[in-house]
């Protein structure tokens, strides 16, 4: 039989003398974003996709900045979901507070894109087309002979 899931209590149900990460997936622990430079010819759109091309990388676009995301698990991360190295953590996790962190899922963003394929998708529709580039599709292969 199929174990029921529990509902993750909603933030404002969490009492004080709690710890809300007690209650979350660790999100903040699983991946980490860092700002790119906004694209604006083919070459940055070629870096983009070639980080892309790397695996558990994603792009997105939040008020107009762009970000590389990695999805890559902190090292000292714990099976309950908690940091193994609390009390030696680095600064920035030492910043990082859950005041308005990724606990209730709801976030969005402008843009985001999962593939390099959707990258080039999007190149082709907002990009000029490449000088001496045709505007038709590229024909297809010749069609082998039977015989």
């Amino acid at each position: 039989m199929m174990a029921l899931l529990k509902k993750k209590p909603d933030r404002s149900e969490i009492a004080a003398d709690q710890v809300l990460c007690e209650f979350c997936s660790g999100k903040c622990c699983k991946y980490f974003a860092l700002p790119i430079d906004t694209p604006e010819k083919w070459k940055d759109y070629e870096f983009i996709r070639w980080y892309m091309m790397h695996g558990e990388t994603t792009i997105f676009c939040e008020d107009d900045d762009w970000y590389l995301m990695v999805h890559n698990e902190c090292d000292h991360l714990g099976s309950d979901n908690r940091c193994g190295i609390y009390a030696e953590r680095p600064k920035i996790c030492r910043d990082y507070t859950t005041k308005e962190c990724e606990y209730e899922d709801d976030w969005t963003y402008d843009h985001y894109w999962e593939t390099a394929e959707q990258m080039k998708d999007y190149m082709d529709a907002v990009l000029p087309t490449k000088r001496g580039a045709s505007i038709r599709s590229p024909q297809p292969p010749l069609m082998p002979v039977l015989g």
